[in-house]
């Protein structure tokens, strides 16, 4: 293990994810070709300082200090390795959106834990690493993918071991993600949702799931279409996003198999072939643009590489 110069720093490049597809909740994610870079850096003073610059108009309202989630994914990482804590300066270049359903919080957990794990020569595994992001955001379908890329499906097995399996996907399927200007609370769009769900509702997902699946790999559009339904979360959400169904209501009649929540919403993720796509990602604008919700939309290839750093 080494300690860094004053001065001495990494770059960390984490991928948005979009997690669910309907209905793998909590369990399943994608890495997408979108990116917050974060600058990492050692500088002066106590343990206690952590100094966060955002490049981008969307992160005003975020904050540096002890209780940065970029700090607090640091500080876990050295508590592992042994090592004291030391103040750092975050630069992040925001590509991904906070609040939106993309994974902006896992993407903070990844960076810190890569880049404090790099500072100090890479002591912890990326299975550890992937453990401690796992345990700091409380659900593995986003920093499962973050950290990796790819389409992932993470489950406890009987071993209590957290089990990760890459997933296929056909290059035939495309991501359309149509992003409002609006935000949603990920804690707000949890507490809608009931504390128990019934038998019926379970053996559905469960259903729609290993068809989902199957039809990403294969890229059977039909497969996809009846796979991407989900009875645990989505029905309770719907109503935290404002013009949601009728932009629903739009992809899936310019062309897309289906479309669902992105994460805890408010995005949207339709997912289409490749000659649909453009048409479902102008859809979905004109439809929330109908609702007086402003929004942008994006195709996005699936990243596959999941996140990386070099040195400053």
């Amino acid at each position: 293990m080494v300690r860094p110069d004053i001065g001495e720093g990494v770059v960390v490049d984490v991928p948005a994810t979009t997690a669910n597809l309907g209905p793998g909740f909590d369990c399943l994610g994608a890495a997408l070709e979108l990116n917050n870079r974060f600058e990492l850096r050692s500088i002066e003073g106590d343990q206690e300082r952590f100094d966060l610059i955002i490049e981008g108009s969307e992160g005003s309202h975020l904050r540096g200090g002890p209780d940065n989630l970029v700090y607090r994914a640091a500080q876990r990482v050295w508590k592992e390795a042994g090592v004291q804590p030391m103040a750092i300066e975050a630069r992040v270049r925001l590509g991904v959106p906070p609040a939106r359903g993309l994974g902006s919080s896992a993407t903070a957990i990844v960076a810190g834990l890569i880049g404090a794990n790099a500072l100090i020569g890479e002591p912890l595994s990326r299975e550890k690493l992937l453990e401690l992001a796992i345990d700091i955001e409380g659900h593995p379908d986003n920093v499962v993918p973050s950290l990796l890329g790819g389409l992932c499906m993470t489950a406890k097995a009987a071993s209590h071991r957290w089990r990760v399996v890459r997933c296929e996907w056909s290059p035939e399927v495309k991501v359309v993600v149509a992003i409002p200007a609006i935000r949603l609370a990920t804690s707000e769009a949890r507490r809608v949702m009931p504390k128990l769900i019934s038998v019926a509702d379970a053996v559905v997902n469960l259903g729609s799931l290993t068809l989902l699946l199957q039809g990403l790999r294969t890229g059977n559009g039909d497969l996809i279409a009846d796979g991407m339904h989900d009875r645990i979360h989505e029905p309770y959400r719907w109503g935290l996003i404002q013009g949601g169904q009728q932009v629903r209501r739009a992809a899936l009649e310019a062309g897309a198999w289906g479309c669902v929540i992105s994460g805890a919403g408010p995005s949207l993720m339709a997912l289409s072939c490749e000659a649909q796509a453009q048409a479902v990602s102008r859809a979905m604008v004109r439809a929330w643009e109908s609702e007086g919700v402003a929004s942008r939309s994006e195709v996005l290839p699936l990243q596959q590489t999941g996140s990386h750093w070099r040195a400053l």
